[in-house]
């Protein structure tokens, strides 16, 4: 019943908006690798389409792209064959189980970084075509300080930042946002702790890391949720099924529901500001 009722209300939402729907775009993030950030993208963006939302996952990680490999849905075409020309965006978009639509990076993003003039025009020509026919466009992007997170990060409406309790990945994830706030980006965070032993872990480990953004960053860093450390991620992932297909009752899964559920109840952190001004934003910082 929540779950329908929620759906119901972006329907009214919709028509209220004379059925024009825009694409929100949101980047999810963490300072470094291992934290489970992949997993926690595919699963908010199922958590998202189980709500009656329409949602694209990009898999923006450069050096490790793996969605394809978490959902078991080898793709047959990335964002390589796109910037080749020899395929155009809806060629590129997969379905995986549960229908939810997503693009393999592949190599694809390591020659984003080097295109000509002329075919960053003909590349954002194609995702520009993608506003309005997605709710959301989520970028599971890698993880780090590397030049191309942070432009991903810099041009998003929101970026999500997934941490553990663990001190490195919080002085990680903290490092993230300080080198954003340096390049003069003012971006839009929401905060996740994933992996805790409890609610009284998540709620520390996001106290301390909230308390220093603000001190530090005068940045307000709202939280999220809480995800539990839990043996059903790993089976998960050697069964290469999606967590909420496989066990949708663990307390993982639920953790990340509810999650969903907190973020599309929010309001938004930043202005709409569109796909096209998405790519606009994505060029200059990519020049």
């Amino acid at each position: 019943m929540h779950d329908q009722a929620e759906a119901l209300r972006h329907l009214v939402h919709s028509r209220e908006l004379g059925g024009a729907r825009s694409t929100r775009i949101v980047t999810v993030t963490s300072g470094k690798g291992g934290v489970g950030k992949s997993n926690f993208s595919l699963n908010f963006a199922l958590a998202l389409q189980n709500r009656g939302y329409r949602v694209l996952l990009f898999d923006a990680d450069i050096g490790m792209a793996n969605i394809d490999v978490l959902l078991g849905t080898p793709a047959k075409y990335n964002l390589f064959h796109l910037l080749k020309r020899e395929k155009s965006i809806w060629e590129i978009i997969q379905s995986g189980p549960g229908g939810l639509q997503f693009i393999a990076g592949g190599s694809g993003f390591r020659d984003l970084i080097r295109l000509s003039e002329a075919e960053l025009d003909y590349f954002t020509g194609e995702i520009a075509k993608l506003h309005g026919h997605v709710d959301f466009l989520l970028f599971d992007t890698g993880a780090g300080l590397s030049k191309e997170t942070l432009r991903f990060i810099g041009a998003a409406d929101e970026t999500i930042v997934v941490t553990t309790p663990e001190p490195t990945s919080i002085t990680d994830a903290y490092a993230l946002m300080k080198m954003v706030r340096q390049m003069g980006q003012d971006a839009a965070f929401r905060l996740v702790v994933n992996r805790v032993e409890g609610e009284r872990e998540g709620r520390q480990t996001a106290d301390n890391i909230r308390q220093v953004a603000q001190t530090y960053l005068q940045l307000e860093l709202p939280l999220l949720g809480f995800v539990p450390d839990d043996g059903h991620v790993s089976r998960a992932v050697k069964r290469q099924t999606a967590l909420s297909i496989a066990y949708p009752d663990c307390p993982a899964a639920r953790g990340i529901d509810g999650i969903a559920a907190a973020y599309v109840r929010a309001e938004p952190r930043a202005p709409e500001r569109n796909l096209k001004g998405f790519l606009q934003r994505m060029r200059k910082l990519w020049s």
